[in-house]
């Protein structure tokens, strides 16, 4: 089930803009202190680290991805997601006939 809203956070108004707009997000804080965030992807081939685990859940459009250490793209769609692992990269390509990928990251 994709996620349509969320109730009861905090929202840091200034946008986290990456690659020169390719990628917006805001980040969310929950009552608990729990931290996510939510943005988009415009069309674009682009590489992210990690920190800390991830799970980008896909709320709209589509991307592949690419994580460290493969060679092979999966593609991951609205209601799908898919899990990053901690201190590692992955790549992320999102093109016009998919439409920008609306994403949700939830950490740790």
């Amino acid at each position: 089930m994709t996620t349509s809203s969320i109730a009861g956070v905090t929202v840091t108004t200034q946008a986290n803009v990456y690659f020169d707009g390719k990628c917006v997000s805001h980040a969310i804080t929950f009552p608990d202190g729990t931290k996510k965030s939510v943005g988009v992807v415009l069309p674009a081939e682009l590489s992210f680290g990690t920190a800390a685990p991830e799970i980008m859940e896909c709320v709209g459009g589509a991307c592949e991805y690419r994580l460290a250490g493969t060679d092979a793209w999966v593609k991951s769609s609205a209601g799908e997601q898919f899990s990053v692992p901690g201190n590692t990269k992955f790549d992320i390509r999102v093109t016009a006939e998919t439409g920008p990928y609306h994403y949700i990251c939830h950490y740790g």
